[in-house]
Parts: C-alpha cells; structure tokens; sequence
C-alpha cells in the first residue's frame, strides 16, 4: 500500500486503564452517585458482558495495547479474550488492587479492592492475584489519615516482598511523595501517578533508579472530575474530546445526562477548594515530571481511563499533549507511549517498536508525531497483529 506522505508510529500503549470503569459516573458513584438511574450491580454486569465496547474505541484511538491495573476478578480474564483479536488492543490485567483504605466500592459477591487490614491480608492478597494468573500486584496506596503510616508503609513492604518472590512486578497508585518513597523502599517497579504534593528530591530519585521503576504522570485524569462537578453544578453541557468517533453512543448518552442526574449533588464549596487544590497540584507535578526525566526515570504513557471524563480510548491524546506541554520533548512522549510502555508491560520483547520479529502493530498518520504530539490525532490506519484497518472502519457506526 502507497502511503507517501505519512508517517508510520508502532501503536500507542496506555499502561494505566480500568475496565471496569466507564468513563462516567456510573461507574465511579463514589464520585457522583447516579445509582438510582444506573444500579453499581447492573453497570458491572454490562462492562463484563461487553469489554469490546471499549476494545474498539481502544484500537480507533491507535492504542494497539493497554495494562488493566485494577478491577474486579473478571477482568483477569481480559487478557485471553483480547489476544487473538485483532479488533482489540493487546490487553495485561493486574486484577483486584491491594488497598490500605477498607475501599466500600466493591460487590456482594466479589472485591476489587483487597484490604491490607494486616499482614496475613497483605500475603493473602498476593498468592490470590498470582493464583489467579495476574500480570502483577497493584497496590492503592491512600495515606488514610486516622491509620498510622508506618503501618501501611509495613503492610505495602509486605505485599512487595511476596510479590517479589513470585517474580512479580509491584504497581503503585502513590500521589504523595512519602508514599511514593515508602512504594519504592518496597520495591515498586511502576508508579502510576506522578508526585503532586511535594518536590521530588534526590532519595526519591536515587531509589526509582535502583529499583528500575517507571513514572507514569497521569496528568489529566483530575480535570474529568473537575468539568463533570462543574457541569453537575452550572448544567452545562460537556464536550467529549474524541476527533475520530470512537466512543460508544452509549457512553456519549450517559455522560450527556451529567447536568440532568448530577443536580443538587455537588457542592460548590468543596469544587472550588478541588479545583485549587488541582491547580497546584498540576504546577508540582510539571515540574517533578522534569526532575524524574533529568534524573534518567523512564516515564510511561497512561491516562487512567474509565473514571469520570477520561473516556476509554481517545483520552491518550490529551495525556500525550499535556506531558508535552510540561516539558517533554515529542519524541520524548513517542518513546514514553511506545517502546518504554511496552518495557513496563512487560511485553518489551514483542511490543512498542517496529522491528523485525515483533508484533505488527502500528500507526499511520497524517502529520508528524515527531514535531508535534498532536499529530496522534490525525491516524488514518491502525493495525493490530498484521491487520490494517482505517480509523472509519473502527468508528462508532451510529454516529
């Protein structure tokens, strides 16, 4: 096939998605409690029945593959569904998180959240996640503060250990630098947030390189919750960014009826101190996303999408240009959406180049990714596995 003029990428990885999220508040009630109309129960039931909504608005964004880092137990199943589809991204599934908050968003008959209530929980925890075949152990790591820190530092420390033992890898959910630091000492290989309440110093730094741990910024995930409340607050209509159709008409539905079914559950106070509290939280994590580069971190795409406004698939874009915007080269967020991703899923050896021997999956766009992140957004053809399929082809076909 002539494609003169484009230019050709390997396909992009998000190493930080949840499949049993949906990009809306139906899935996050804890966030915005839409219940009455969409029961938690029934939401879980559809996303289990039908993961290829979100396999297809994967593959039309150009994410050939994606690492589930939480969910409930059936998204370890994910993996060998999605494999030999072409129409799917290549999907790696960590399974149930190992929490330090007793988390109440979970389901009568199964968990999602493990609670590290002691160290008998936290061993448990793990030879379940490796019993049920999981790529990895993923720990939520909140800093709850009527819990001693030292003992969820010992617990995570726990959870590393025999992970470890396993030979498998320890994904941290860490906002806070001392939990970040205390994810580290436990030997975490992938932190899936960046820092955002203090500079990153140089015992932090010094301890992701020894343990060849990757930083996933996840810069944009906190603005979905920022315009859905103020949608819910002000009844404004909100606009979802997907240039190429991806998303299911379903999802489109919902989230267009956040004015209607978020009235009068909002308060306006606690948005306006969330949206302070964004905002330098924002100005930290820029400027610790430059440290962690300058320091030699590998840094990884990952949008932490399904929760509120970061919607399966095309939220890639607006994570890409954001790491650019802080700081990062094009080529740089290239690498960080590629090849290093590929490394933190631990598929390095067959993902996130073009090379020979490795999978055929990649991307062509319209415009260069090299001189601008934005050109992700232009993709005319994605393939998976071989299979060459055009952007309008992956499109939602009602729309």
């Amino acid at each position: 096939m002539d494609v003169s003029g484009s230019f050709l990428t390997p396909g992009l990885i998000d190493t930080h998605v949840h499949f049993c999220q949906t990009g809306w508040a139906d899935g996050r009630p804890d966030a915005l409690d839409v219940r009455s109309h969409y029961p938690y129960e029934k939401v879980q039931a559809e996303l289990r029945q039908e993961p290829q909504r979100f396999f297809r608005s994967y593959l039309c964004s150009g994410v050939t593959a994606v690492f589930d880092v939480g969910g409930f137990p059936w998204t370890f199943g994910l993996p060998e569904q999605a494999e030999p589809d072409s129409a799917a991204p290549h999907v790696v599934a960590a399974g149930p998180l190992l929490s330090t908050w007793d988390f109440w968003l979970n389901l009568p008959g199964e968990r999602q959240f493990i609670y590290l209530a002691d160290e008998k929980a936290a061993r448990d925890g793990v030879r379940y996640v490796i019993a049920q075949g999981g790529a990895a152990v993923k720990v939520w790591f909140i800093n709850v503060k009527d819990r001693p820190f030292e003992e969820m530092a010992a617990l995570v420390k726990v959870v590393g250990e025999e992970a470890t033992r396993a030979g498998l890898p320890v994904i941290v959910h860490a906002t806070e630098l001392a939990t970040a630091k205390a994810a580290l000492h436990a030997g975490a290989k992938l932190l899936v947030h960046g820092v955002g309440d203090l500079p990153v110093d140089d015992e932090f730094l010094a301890m992701a390189r020894a343990n060849g741990a990757a930083y996933c910024p996840t810069l944009t995930v906190r603005d979905g919750y920022l315009r859905m409340y103020q949608s819910a607050l002000h009844g404004t209509a909100l606009v979802v960014d997907d240039p190429n159709r991806c998303v299911d008409t379903e999802t489109l539905r919902r989230i267009g009826q956040t004015p209607e079914l978020g009235r009068g559950k909002v308060d306006p106070e606690r948005t306006e101190r969330r949206v302070a509290a964004a905002t330098r939280e924002a100005e930290v994590q820029a400027v610790n996303l430059q440290r962690v580069i300058a320091a030699g971190i590998p840094i990884v795409l990952g949008t932490d999408a399904g929760n509120p406004l970061t919607v399966h698939g095309p939220s890639v874009y607006a994570e890409m240009e954001a790491m650019q915007a802080a700081g990062m080269s094009p080529m740089a967020v290239i690498v960080a959406a590629t090849r290093d991703a590929a490394k933190a899923l631990r598929r390095g050896e067959s993902l996130g180049t073009l090379e020979v021997g490795k999978a055929a999956d990649l991307l062509v766009l319209a415009a260069d990714p090299s001189a601008d992140v934005r050109a992700f957004r232009t993709a005319r053809r994605v393939m998976r596995g071989g299979q060459l399929r055009t952007v309008g082809e992956l499109a939602t076909p009602s729309r």
